[in-house]
């Protein structure tokens, strides 16, 4: 499991106790983009504690993609998941993605639902999910906190580069290349659930012009849509990965990034 984080102190802490009761063997990585709040000990702390072993190493170029790349190269497992370092994951996981993932395909996609939400609230986003997946197979229904994929597949197309796709928008970019090497799966039992954030900045997201042009762009045009299409728009807006880190509402300290270390 990959979990990149940038000033989360926050919140790392409940999200690396929800990994740690997943019912299955994992390998934890967990990467810190250079965080100036003490991140990176609230992690190492928290992991202690729990007695979880895990690597945490530092990945000084900003940008989630960065992040996750360093990641990825330290990899050893035939599965790897995306996690982000605000989200809590149910104790079956791992195995639900599993699940998915035996069958064939090449990277399989979580719903979302708020923390604590109830049977009905999972089963409207589980519909949803699955209806979404029905009608355009080929496509990215869910972010990247919520992605997993077979990794030899992930390598195979090139993983995570800046240098290929350094933007915002990275979960579909990145299922658009792997989905070349198989299906993509979404579970009505695979799900996660995000914590709402508080937003001061600039919209990171797609306009609908954009969305729209994603979903009705047929399958064989979709380098096009992505690399010269999208990439163009989203590089006029400077919407690149390390836009995501601009949270002004959170306080910046004098804290070093911590030393690269391994568990």
């Amino acid at each position: 499991m990959l979990v990149p984080f940038f000033n989360e102190r926050d919140m790392i802490g409940a999200t690396i106790e929800s990994i740690a009761a997943q019912d299955m063997r994992f390998e934890l990585i967990l990467i810190d983009n250079g965080s100036t709040d003490g991140s990176g000990a609230v992690a190492a702390a928290t992991c202690a504690r729990l007695g979880l072993a895990h690597t945490l190493l530092v990945e000084s170029k900003p940008g989630k993609v960065n992040a996750l790349a360093a990641g990825v190269d330290l990899v050893r497992t035939c599965y790897v998941a995306t996690c982000d370092a605000d989200t809590l994951y149910p104790s079956d996981y791992l195995r639900q993605a599993a699940r998915l993932l035996d069958r064939g395909a090449v990277a399989a996609g979580a719903y979302f639902v708020a923390p604590g939400a109830g049977a009905a609230d999972h089963a409207r986003a589980a519909r949803r999910m699955m209806r979404s997946a029905a009608l355009l197979p080929d496509q990215c229904h869910t972010g990247g906190a919520g992605q997993v994929f077979r990794t030899t597949a992930l390598r195979r197309a090139g993983q995570f580069d800046a240098r290929r796709w350094g933007y915002v928008l990275e979960d579909h970019e990145i299922l658009h290349r792997v989905g070349k090497h198989g299906p993509i799966a979404y579970g009505d039992a695979f799900w996660c659930a995000p914590s709402p954030r508080e937003r001061d900045r600039e919209s990171i997201r797609w306009t609908l012009v954009e969305r729209l042009a994603y979903h009705f762009t047929p399958t064989p045009a979709r380098d096009w849509f992505f690399y010269g299409f999208l990439a163009r728009r989203l590089q006029q807006r400077k919407l690149t990965s390390d836009r995501i880190r601009e949270r002004e509402f959170q306080s910046v300290g004098i804290i070093q990034p911590e030393a690269r270390l391994a568990a």
